[in-house]
C-alpha cells in the first residue's frame, strides 16, 4: 500500500520513518506536502515532504 505512489496523496495524513530514524524504525507522523519518489513504486516506500518539512518514506497512511 505505501510503496505504490498512487495511493499517497498531497494532504493525507501518514507516518514516516526518518533517513537518522530507519535503524530504529522510529515513526514521524504528518500531512504530506510533496511526493519526492518519481517512480510508480519503491521497495523501502515513497519519500515524502510532511508540511513541517522533515522528509522520510511513508510506512504507514493513516
Amino acid at each position: 500500500m505505501h510503496r505504490k505512489r498512487f495511493n499517497i496523496k498531497q494532504g493525507q495524513k501518514v507516518n514516516i520513518v526518518l533517513k537518522q530514524d530507519q535503524r530504529t524504525g522510529k515513526l514521524t507522523q504528518g500531512i504530506v506536502k510533496n511526493i519526492l519518489t518519481n517512480s510508480p513504486t519503491h521497495p523501502h516506500g515513497i519519500k515524502v515532504r510532511l508540511q513541517d518539512g522533515q522528509v522520510g518514506r511513508v510506512q504507514e497512511i493513516l
